[in-house]
C-alpha cells in the first residue's frame, strides 16, 4: 500500500473520515513536538494526527540525548510541547530534573506492565509507547564476502576480525549507545564493562551522532556490523537491504521508548491530545506500518511478525530508575569520553 493511502486508511481507523476544514484547523491550533523515532514515523504522527483533529503538528527530529539538551536548553522558556519516543533513560532524566510535566493518563490500564512502571518510576512524567531490545545488525553478503563469522556474543565483537568493521553510536548523543553502556554494566560490572569497552574500541570504524546511522551503514554496505536496536534490522531489510540482526548470548538490555509532557508547555491542550491519541491502539500501529517494528505498549496493538520476540531472548533485568537517573547518566558518559573514547584505534 503506498504511503498516501496508508495515510488515508489510519485517519479513517483514527476516526477522521476527511480532513477537517480549514476553520476548524484554524480553531484547533498546534502542538510543537520533539520526536525521537525514525523520520517516516514521525512524519505519519504529524500527518494522521493533523488529519484526525485539525491541530497542526511542529515536528522536529532529534536524538534522545539531543533532545533531552535542547529541553534542559529552553527551560526558562520551553518552545516543545511534547516529546515523543527514544530511549526512556533521557525521558526519566527530563523527569527528575523537573522539565516535564505530571500527568496520569486514564489510557494507563491499556498498557502492559513495563509501560506502566515507566509511568510510575517517573512520577507519571514519562509513559512507555513501545520497546525494544539491543543487539547487533549485520550485513549478510559482506560478512559471506569477507568470511567472517556472524557475532553472536558481546565476546565475539573482540575479535581482530572485526577490526575497524563495527559501528555504535556516540553516547553523549544517543540513548542508544547509553543503553549499550548501562547494559555492559549490568551484565559485566561497571570494571570490567569498561575493559571490555576500551578492548571493543580498537574495533569500532565509527561512533555516529545518532543511534540509527550504525544500522544503517550496514545496510548499504559501509560498515559490516552494528551494535543497535534489533527491531531497525527488519526496517532495513523491508527495503530489500542485506540486513540481519542477532542479540547477545550473555544477555542483553532493552529500550522502553517513552513520550512525555513538556512543563511550560505553550499548546498543553493539544499535547495532552496527542499524548492519549498516541496510547490508542489505531495510533501504535503506525510504527509498523512505516516498517519501524518495536514492540507497541498498548495491549491491543496489533504486534507485526517481524517485530522481535522477547521471549525468545536473553534479558537483563535492566534497572531502568537507576541508570535513568541524570548524575548515573553523566557520570557513566563522562567516564567513557575520558577512558574509552580518548584512546588512540
Amino acid at each position: 500500500m503506498r504511503i498516501r493511502s496508508l495515510v488515508a486508511a489510519l485517519a479513517l481507523a483514527s476516526g477522521a473520515a476527511s480532513a477537517p476544514a480549514p476553520a476548524l484547523a484554524q480553531q484547533a491550533g498546534q502542538v510543537n513536538v520533539i520526536c525521537s523515532v525514525q523520520a517516516e514515523w514521525c512524519n505519519m504522527i504529524q500527518t494522521v494526527f493533523a488529519r484526525t483533529t485539525g491541530i497542526k503538528v511542529n515536528m522536529s527530529l532529534r536524538g534522545s540525548g539531543e533532545a533531552l539538551a535542547q529541553l534542559v536548553a529552553e527551560r526558562a522558556n520551553p518552545k516543545t510541547d511534547l516529546w515523543f519516543g527514544g530511549t526512556g533513560d533521557p525521558h526519566l532524566q527530563a523527569a527528575e530534573q523537573d522539565l516535564t510535566l505530571e500527568y496520569k493518563s486514564p489510557a494507563l490500564s491499556q498498557l502492559y506492565p513495563w509501560a506502566q512502571r515507566q509511568a510510575a518510576q517517573s512520577g507519571y512524567r514519562t509513559v512507555g509507547v513501545y520497546s525494544g531490545p539491543l543487539g547487533f545488525g549485520y550485513n549478510t553478503e559482506l560478512i559471506a564476502r569477507k568470511k567472517m563469522p556472524v557475532p553472536k556474543s558481546w565476546a565475539d565483537l573482540l575479535q581482530p576480525v572485526y577490526k575497524g568493521e563495527i559501528q555504535v553510536a556516540n553516547p553523549a548523543s544517543s540513548g542508544t549507545a547509553y543503553t549499550m553502556i548501562a547494559t555492559l554494566v549490568q551484565l559485566m560490572g561497571e570494571e570490567k564493562a569498561f575493559e571490555y569497552m576500551k578492548a571493543l574500541h580498537r574495533n569500532i570504524g565509527q561512533y555516529t551522532r545518532s543511534g540509527t546511522a550504525p544500522i544503517k551503514a550496514v545496510a548499504r554496505g559501509e560498515t559490516t556490523v552494528s551494535i543497535s536496536f534489533v527491531h531497525d534490522g527488519p526496517t532495513e531489510a523491508a527495503q530489500g537491504f542485506p540486513v540481519a540482526t542477532i542479540t547477545p548470548a550473555e544477555g542483553t538490555g532493552a529500550e522502553i521508548g517513552s513520550m512525555s509532557i513538556v512543563k511550560g508547555a505553550r499548546n498543553l491542550e493539544n499535547a495532552k491530545k496527542l499524548y492519549e491519541w498516541a496510547l490508542t491502539a489505531q495510533a501504535q500501529q503506525f510504527g509498523a506500518a512505516t516498517r519501524q517494528f518495536q514492540l507497541p505498549s498498548n495491549k491491543a496493538a496489533p504486534v507485526d511478525p517481524r517485530v522481535p520476540d522477547f521471549k525468545r531472548i536473553r534479558l537483563i533485568d535492566y534497572d531502568y530508575a537507576k541508570y535513568g537517573a541524570t548524575a548515573e547518566r553523566r557520570r557513566l558518559i563522562a567516564r567513557w569520553e575520558k577512558e574509552v573514547n580518548s584512546l588512540p584505534r
